[in-house]
C-alpha cells in the first residue's frame, strides 16, 4: 500500500522561537488560517499590543482609522505569507465582517475586502470565495429597530474564505509529484459538495484550559480545515498556520496526511496545541473512517438511481464514479510520538 507508515511532523514554537521571517522562501506550498479579525471588540488588546496607535484611535472615537491600522498590522503577516508559500501555492484566509458602533456611530467594517485589497497587491491572483454560512438557533434574527423600518439591519450569519494563489497553476513535474496528487484525489460526490461556494459547517465551541482563552479564541472547525487541506495541498506538503490558535489546521494536516507548521505568539494556546495533536489519533481516524463510510452511503444512492460506477478503488476495494479516483487513498493515523522542540511525529497506514 503506497505510503503506509507515512510520518508527518507537527511543529508548534511560540514566536519568540520562531517567526516567519524565519522561515526560508517557498518552503511551503498552502496557507490555512483564520486571524484575529479587525474591529471585533475581543481583538483590541492583540492589535493595541502590536501598535499602540490602535488603542488610542479607538479611545477617540476614529472607528475608521482603528480598523486601518490593524489591518496594517496584519498586513505585514500577508508579506510573508506570499514570500514562504512556493509557486503555485495557496493561502485559504477565513475572516468575517465586523458590525460596530464607534462615537455613537453604527456601521460595518469590511474585513473581507481590505483583506482581499492588501493581496492583490502583494501580487496574490484571488480565485472564487467560499461563504461559510453558520447555522444559528436563535429565534430572535432582526437587530435596529426590530419590526420597524427603516433602521433595521441584517445579522452576520456568514463569514468569508478567501482563496488566493501565488503565481500561475501548480505543475507535478516528477513521477513521484504525480504519484501523491492521484493518491489525493477527492470522492466525485466530494467534489460536487466541496467545491461549491457556500458551506454550511455548524460553528465548534473549543474546549480550552480556562475561561481566559475562551475569550481570545474563535477556531474554526476542523472539518472546514480539512476540506481546504484536501482541496488544494497532496499528501506530503507542508501547510503552513501563521495564527495557530488552538491547532486545528494541524489536525487537520494529521488526519489528512500533510505536514503541518505553525506559528503561535500566544504561550498557552501553543501549549494547548501540541496537548490537541498528542491526542489527535482517535478524532483523526473518525474522519478517516467517516469519510469511507459517507462514500459507501452515497454509493448506495447512487445505485438506486439506476446509476453505475464504472471505476475501481484500488487501495479501498470500492467503486468510484472516474478514474481519477482509482488510486485515491484515505490515511488514518496509527499512532503518535512525541518529539522534542515542540514537535510531533504522526505515524500513519491506509485504511
Amino acid at each position: 500500500m503506497p505510503f503506509q507508515g507515512l510520518t508527518t511532523t507537527h511543529i508548534v514554537k511560540n514566536a519568540n522561537a520562531l517567526t516567519l521571517a524565519q522561515l526560508p522562501d517557498k518552503a511551503v506550498r498552502l496557507v490555512v488560517t483564520s486571524p484575529p479579525y479587525p474591529m471585533i471588540p475581543m481583538w483590541d488588546k492583540v492589535f493595541s499590543e502590536r501598535n499602540y496607535q490602535v488603542e488610542k484611535a479607538l479611545s477617540a472615537g476614529e472607528g475608521l482609522s482603528a480598523f486601518e491600522l490593524m489591518h496594517v498590522e496584519l498586513d505585514k503577516v500577508w508579506n510573508e505569507v506570499y514570500r514562504v508559500l512556493d509557486d503555485g501555492g495557496f493561502a485559504c484566509i477565513n475572516i468575517g465582517d465586523a458590525v460596530r458602533t464607534v462615537n455613537g456611530c453604527f456601521r460595518l467594517y469590511a474585513n473581507h475586502a481590505r483583506l482581499l485589497s492588501a493581496c492583490v497587491s502583494i501580487g496574490f491572483d484571488v480565485l472564487p470565495t467560499i461563504l461559510w454560512r453558520k447555522p444559528t438557533n436563535a429565534p430572535n434574527k432582526f437587530m435596529g429597530s426590530g419590526m420597524l423600518p427603516a433602521g433595521a439591519y441584517v445579522t452576520l450569519e456568514h463569514e468569508y474564505i478567501l482563496v488566493l494563489r501565488k503565481g500561475s497553476k501548480r505543475v507535478f513535474r516528477t513521477v513521484e509529484e504525480r504519484n501523491r496528487r492521484r493518491m489525493s484525489a477527492v470522492f466525485w460526490e466530494e467534489r460536487n459538495k466541496w467545491y461549491s461556494d457556500v458551506w454550511t459547517i455548524p460553528a465548534t465551541r473549543q474546549v480550552l484550559l480556562d475561561t481566559g482563552m475562551v475569550r481570545r479564541s474563535a477556531a474554526f472547525p476542523l472539518e472546514l480545515a480539512y476540506r481546504l487541506v484536501c482541496m488544494y495541498s497532496v499528501v506530503g506538503d507542508t501547510v503552513l498556520d501563521p495564527f495557530l490558535g488552538t491547532g486545528t489546521t494541524s489536525l487537520a494536516c494529521a488526519a489528512a496526511g500533510r505536514h503541518s507548521l505553525g506559528v503561535e505568539c500566544d504561550r498557552e494556546f501553543a501549549e494547548f496545541a501540541l496537548k490537541r495533536i498528542a491526542e489527535v489519533a482517535s478524532p483523526a481516524q473518525e474522519r478517516a473512517r467517516r469519510r469511507l463510510e459517507e462514500h459507501e452511503a452515497f454509493l448506495t444512492e447512487y445505485r438506486l438511481k439506476g446509476k453505475v460506477p464504472g471505476y475501481w478503488n484500488r487501495p479501498h476495494g470500492t467503486k468510484v464514479v472516474t478514474g481519477q479516483e482509482t488510486d485515491l487513498t484515505v490515511l488514518c493515523v496509527d499512532s503518535i510520538r512525541k518529539t522534542e522542540d515542540g514537535q510531533a511525529a504522526v505515524h500513519r497506514q491506509a485504511l
